[in-house]
């Protein structure tokens, strides 16, 4: 169900609509793109702050050319009347599309970390001629001192092939065993390290961070 190319969508349903939202969201949206050829799962996602309340879709491809094939175009271009309405309505609509660099993992989590109780979602625009340190950064010193957390089960890094409303290049998803993770001496260590303060001295490093709470059953495809 984990693939190496993903979707990362965001939508805050429409006021006073919000079962609508999510009977369209669980019963269409989602079903139609299982159906595509190289989509591997769907999860969705709860923001756990904010008001009004955000949701998040992951889809997991085998890789981004899932989204490139005749099946998927039918979907996203010949929308229903339900898909089209819906779609006017939402706000706060996000849309990246990334494919993976890495992941790093608990051993004995194995597939599991995937459906992990909440998502930790980190976003950067990091220029092109300082993306190689970071990019050590990240791998080398931050993520292993942020898995000493027991909470803290797997991270997932991936470069945004495109991507909207922000050109972040950037995301990394944290997947987390609980909210304990977010204020355990691991995370502590894992920000105080000199790697991360000389980077931090940069004018661009100002990430964009967000928690969310699993929300529903995964949906898997025909080839998961």
């Amino acid at each position: 169900m984990q693939g190496t190319g993903i979707l990362f969508s965001e939508m805050t349903p429409p006021s006073g609509r919000e079962d609508a939202f999510h009977a369209w969201y669980d019963e269409e949206h989602i079903p139609l793109r299982m159906a595509v050829p190289g989509f591997l799962s769907g999860q969705r996602y709860a923001a756990t702050e904010g008001e009004p309340q955000g949701f998040l879709a992951v889809y997991e491809m085998t890789d981004l050319s899932a989204l490139r094939s005749a099946a998927y175009g039918v979907v996203k271009n010949q929308p229903s009347e339900r898909t089209r309405d819906m779609l006017r309505n939402v706000s706060g609509f996000t849309r990246y599309l990334a494919r993976e660099m890495s992941v790093q993992r608990k051993p004995e989590q194995g597939g599991a970390a995937l459906d992990a109780a909440l998502l930790y979602a980190v976003f950067f625009q990091v220029p092109e001629d300082r993306l190689a340190e970071f990019d050590a950064w990240y791998e080398q010193d931050h993520v292993p001192l942020l898995m000493e957390s027991p909470d803290w089960l797997m991270v997932r890094r991936f470069a945004i092939t495109d991507g909207e409303p922000v050109p972040f290049n950037r995301l990394a998803l944290h997947y987390l065993g609980s909210m304990d993770a977010m204020s355990s001496p691991a995370r502590e260590k894992a920000r105080a390290t000199p790697w991360r303060a000389k980077l931090a001295a940069e004018p661009w490093f100002k990430g964009s961070y967000k928690v969310f709470a699993r929300h529903g059953a995964r949906q898997t495809g025909l080839v998961a």
